[in-house]
């Protein structure tokens, strides 16, 4: 679309807003477009509203495109891609099949499709629009990639996995992003870490790759059996890319991993003076504390009043909390479409429900909202705000983002980890196994200990036992794991993230 001067110069000021992180000024300036600007700045318009999670304003302007240009293919195509980002699948795939009954044939166009079919469990159907994005355009990181997941989720082996990679690979052998898959699904689905980092090697030296994402897979990898070899690759990743935060973490969590917690210190404490630093530099300064001996200097080791347990409330409704988890866990086991766990998460040997919950139609799920928010509000008043990194961030209010079920299987287990999107994060038991009563910690929630080896090695702080209804929230810095558990009984919770509003 050919735009005017007056529409650049209104575009250029939303995005010099935007960059200094004012979303809410940069949408101001766009919606005092004149009527005659306002189709040169509805797209970025569109993209702010989604960064706000304005997305009811954003679809509003969707449809209307999609409504003025019924012949449009751009227009059916983004309708198309704003719905399945919404968790509105069905109506996402009738508008990508009108975006090809238009005339379109773009990869990008199968692969909203794609994702659609995916989130309404038309497995068959999704694989099918994977490869054809994947047909239209070998090297497409994003299809390959979730199409070997979805061919691993459903069953498939770790070579099954690996397939539709090697064969984009071999029209691409240097590509950074198809690179940086086949390590995931090397590394996610059960292949050996020193196995997997020689391979990943092997192929980007033998193909030219010089990419910071590759250094980075190489060293996770390398974290598990060397960590100097870790730091090595987490370095190259920052020459290749200073300016970006994730090499500089890695190189953090290396050293942390090497016993140099005074190296990370460094590092870390130039992240950390930013007001909202990343959830995984905490959990590494956290951590780097430990190693030395030493307290917590921004005090997330106080896990006494940073986490609490509490049992959910009985919605309206049902006559008591055990009538709701009873129809909950019904509810729950029917959005559980796969047999594996996702690539490239922390969960393994089980199942992960594929659609953000917030987004089912469902008024037993949707009760959950309310059955969690009294002992979320009361945890928040409980918590107070103080100058810490966590408790200077409460308001005492908050807003989900993003909530998923987990089904583990007996052997099943959570890697240690954090959440990098969130503010305080959860566990909520819906049906746990006996053995959780046998008299250790099998299938237990276990805080604070780090996912990689420390020269003294480092336990857990504090380990929460599930029961029926038990919700657990700590800080989404606080690394949290699940101890393995035996038996032939599963193990079904509910997980979520909030950030203060």
């Amino acid at each position: 679309m050919k735009t005017g001067p007056g529409v650049q110069m209104r575009l250029q000021r939303a995005q010099a807003l935007a960059a200094q992180g004012d979303l809410a000024g940069a949408l101001a300036v766009l919606e005092q477009a004149a009527p005659n600007e306002r189709a040169g700045v509805l797209s970025f318009q569109v993209d702010l509203l989604k960064a706000l999670e304005r997305f009811d304003e954003a679809l509003a302007i969707r449809r209307e495109q999609a409504e003025a240009a019924p012949k449009s293919v751009a227009a059916r195509h983004n309708l198309a891609a704003l719905l399945g980002d919404m968790g509105c699948n069905v109506e996402a795939v009738e508008a990508a099949r009108q975006a090809f009954a238009n005339g379109g044939d773009a990869p990008e166009t199968w692969l909203v499709l794609a994702r659609a079919l995916s989130g309404c469990a038309r497995l068959d159907e999704a694989e099918d629009a994977y490869r054809r994005a994947v047909e239209r355009r070998p090297a497409y990181g994003e299809a390959v990639r979730e199409l070997a997941q979805l061919i691993w989720m459903r069953g498939g082996d770790l070579e099954a996995a690996k397939a539709p990679v090697l064969k984009a690979l071999a029209t691409a052998p240097g590509d950074g992003d198809l690179l940086t898959c086949l390590a995931v699904v090397l590394m996610y689905g059960g292949g050996d870490a020193r196995e997997a980092w020689t391979e990943l090697t092997r192929r980007a030296q033998a193909g030219g790759a010089r990419s910071a994402t590759v250094e980075l897979a190489a060293g996770q990898l390398a974290l598990t059996f060397d960590p100097a070899l870790a730091v090595g690759h987490a370095r190259k990743a920052a020459e290749l890319a200073p300016q970006t935060l994730d090499p500089w973490i890695s190189v953090a969590e290396a050293l942390v991993a090497l016993g140099d917690a005074d190296g990370a210190f460094e590092i870390l404490n130039q992240l950390s003076a930013t007001p909202a630093p990343h959830q995984k530099v905490l959990a590494l300064h956290a951590t780097a504390s430990r190693v030395k001996g030493q307290a917590d200097a921004l005090g997330l080791d106080d896990l006494d009043n940073l986490v609490s347990a509490q049992t959910i409330d009985t919605p309206p409704g049902w006559s008591d909390l055990g009538a709701y988890l009873a129809d909950l866990q019904t509810a729950l086991l029917a959005q559980h479409a796969y047999q594996n766990h996702p690539l490239g998460q922390s969960l393994r040997h089980g199942t992960q429900t594929p659609v953000d919950l917030t987004l089912v139609d469902d008024p037993v799920i949707r009760a959950f909202f309310t059955a969690i928010d009294g002992p979320i509000r009361r945890h928040l008043a409980r918590l107070g705000q103080r100058g810490d990194p966590v408790r200077r961030r409460n308001t005492g209010d908050y807003r989900l983002s993003g909530c998923w079920s987990v089904r583990l299987a007996p052997g099943g287990f959570h890697e240690h980890h954090i959440h990098p999107k969130g503010w305080y994060s959860s566990a909520c038991y819906i049906d746990v196994p006996p053995v959780v009563e046998a008299g250790g910690h099998e299938g237990w929630l276990a805080l604070a200990q780090p996912p990689f080896a420390t020269p003294q090695p480092l336990e857990p702080l504090r380990y929460e036992k599930p029961q029926p209804g038990k919700l657990v929230l700590f800080p989404s810095c606080l690394w949290h794991g699940t101890v393995p558990f035996s038996g032939d009984r599963p193990r079904l919770s509910v997980a979520f993230d909030i950030v203060p509003v």
